[in-house]
């Protein structure tokens, strides 16, 4: 595949962003990777790495870290979101008065506008109309990703074109990108799913084993579907890598900010206390009340994810929370 060097400006300097930058910057690309806090900038620059997110890990030729979002973007020919849930809103109102004209946005958040419930890209095309718009979500922890271990995402837009030009920045050696027409299904995995990993977390904590870890992933996945689908997403979209595969990589392995969680609260932790240790953004916690009131509106049964916003905003123990959903009537599985 040919690929012509690209300028691009990658918005966020977490782990996700910087793992992102990484890649794009082995694609052959020239990366400006933008964080807000001007001292972390500076370790970025000191140590060519990442010491805080990606300890070890060495920024390739290429990438330059910068405390201005206007340098950043000033000749960039293309734009990466990477910024937690509850910062989309305000950088999509910075970017209304700096993203260049015609590039188009494209971001790697998961989570709901934590305020409305808000998708993500109904904010974006809000504030940018008539840009290009695009998300990459999928099975993807950060670390991996950045030590280049096989990983495979999905981009989604509404235009063709922008999915696909989004897709062959990323995509690369041992760095697979698909696309798919689904913004609603891919965001809605990305952010529901956080919700349900903080679930087999608290379960696995308690000692439930195997069984239970399955039966809530699978529940879980209904879950995400009836949601999704509520709300205009294809059904397809949730057995891909955005929905299932994601699902599964949250709920099964302690990479995840939002497994960890659950697993600490278990152990009788606070949701206080649980977050401090992490010491990362864990999305679950924000998105929980986003999921909880758009499912009461949208009529869309969801215990699995009610139960989880108990324990985190309710005080509902994680022992009481799992006697809830056990003693649920039973009914038929489909349907």
């Amino acid at each position: 595949m040919t690929r012509v060097p690209a300028c691009i400006a990658v918005l966020g300097a977490g782990s996700w962003g910087t793992a992102l930058a990484i890649r794009l910057c082995r694609n052959g690309h020239r990366v400006r990777l933008w964080g807000n806090v001007p001292d972390e900038v500076a370790q970025l620059r000191a140590h060519g790495e990442n010491r805080h997110f990606l300890p070890g890990v060495a920024f390739p030729p290429g990438l330059v870290a910068l405390d201005s979002l206007e340098e950043s973007l000033d000749g960039a020919t293309n734009c990466l979101a990477v910024v937690p849930s509850h910062a989309f809103g305000e950088v999509i109102g910075v970017l209304a008065r700096c993203l260049p004209p015609g590039i188009g946005l494209a971001w790697a958040t998961k989570g709901l506008e934590a305020r409305s419930g808000a998708l993500l890209h109904t904010l974006a095309q809000q504030g940018l109309p008539g840009e290009r718009l695009a998300v990459v979500s999928g099975p993807s922890f950060a670390r991996e990703v950045a030590i280049g271990l096989p990983t495979a995402v999905t981009v989604a837009s509404d235009d063709p074109g922008f999915a696909r030009l989004t897709a062959r920045l990323l995509h690369g050696e041992r760095f697979r990108a698909y696309t798919s027409s689904d913004l609603v299904g891919v965001e809605i995995c990305g952010a529901a799913k956080n919700v349900l990993a903080i679930a087999t977390g608290i379960a696995d904590g308690l000692g439930f084993g195997a069984n239970t870890r399955a039966a809530l992933i699978t529940r879980g996945l209904t879950e995400l579907i009836r949601l999704g689908t509520a709300l205009g997403g294809q059904r397809e979209t949730f057995m891909g890598l955005a929905g299932v595969g994601d699902l599964v990589l949250t709920c099964t392995d302690d990479q995840s900010r939002n497994r960890r969680l659950g697993l600490a609260l278990a152990r009788g932790s606070s949701v206080e206390q649980a977050r401090a240790a992490i010491g990362q953004e864990v999305e679950g916690v924000v998105t929980a009340p986003a999921i909880r009131a758009l499912a009461q509106r949208l009529g869309v049964e969801m215990p699995i994810s009610e139960q989880v916003y108990q324990v985190l905003y309710s005080g509902v123990s994680p022992l009481d929370a799992t006697a809830a959903l056990l003693e649920r009537e039973p009914k038929a599985e489909f349907g």
